[in-house]
């Protein structure tokens, strides 16, 4: 079996986030970057299936030269072989259209992705790379195990999980819960090591429409004061709540 991990090059959650040009760009001054997090459980599971099944693992981004330090942490990880389109993931269609290309060359039985990227939350580039592929899509994915062709997901529907069967090729989207958070890794010296030596291809882009383009970001409101109420004091809080939170 043939494995890609799609990864999503994202700041650090614990990175202070600043605009500049207007709030048009994103500052990327000393902003840690890191492997997205759903991606991230999506590769670990790919490497139990190299461990236990002997699957070959590549990873893909798109993106410059600045994403290099994120897929070679990949490949210290585990992964076997790398693939990096060289240019700005700046929409979902445009770097679905790229990793599709990176799938059709590379003959992939199961591409696993991250359900969205924690930076922008679009959600889109699974379900599009899999319309793209025509191949079959489970998203939400917390479970999978694969027997030759055959498969067996479980995804987190609204108010439970569900169990599906269908088979490869395969596009899935990934979250926390394909494998446990104990589980993921850590590259270790003898995997930073080993990472240096294996292959990392950079590739140009295809041609693809830009379907969507940022005009401008926003950072949240920052919190107001919070007025204290005392515990007995009933008639204070739903005057409050009436009156100046206008929720009842």
């Amino acid at each position: 079996m043939k494995i890609l991990v799609c990864i999503s090059n994202v700041p650090d959650t614990t990175s202070k986030i600043n605009f500049t040009e207007g709030d048009t760009k994103f500052d990327t001054n000393g902003v840690q970057f890191v492997i997205n997090p759903n991606d991230e459980f999506g590769l670990t599971r790919a490497m139990w299936f190299k461990e236990k099944q002997g699957a070959v693992v590549h990873v893909a981004t798109v993106g410059g030269p600045q994403t290099e330090p994120t897929i070679r942490k990949a490949l210290a990880i585990g992964a076997d072989e790398a693939i990096r389109v060289d240019a700005e993931p700046t929409d979902g269609f445009f770097v679905a259209r790229q990793l599709a290309e990176v799938v059709k060359n590379g003959g992939y039985d199961l591409i696993i992705g991250g359900r969205e990227s924690i930076d922008y939350n679009g959600g889109m580039v699974p379900g599009i790379l899999a319309t793209l592929l025509d191949m079959n899509f489970v998203n939400t994915c917390i479970g999978l195990e694969v027997d030759g062709s055959n498969a067996t997901a479980i995804r987190e529907i609204d108010g439970g999980k569900e169990k599906i069967s269908t088979s490869l090729p395969l596009v899935i989207g990934g979250q926390k819960g394909l494998v446990e958070e104990s589980d993921l890794r850590i590259p270790n010296m003898r995997g930073i090591m080993m990472a240096r030596q294996k292959k990392l291809n950079v590739v140009d882009p295809v041609d693809a429409p830009m379907r969507t383009n940022d005009k401008k970001f926003e950072k949240p409101a920052p919190k107001g004061p919070v007025k204290l109420v005392e515990a007995d004091n009933v008639a204070g809080l739903v005057d409050l709540l009436h009156n100046e939170a206008k929720v009842i």
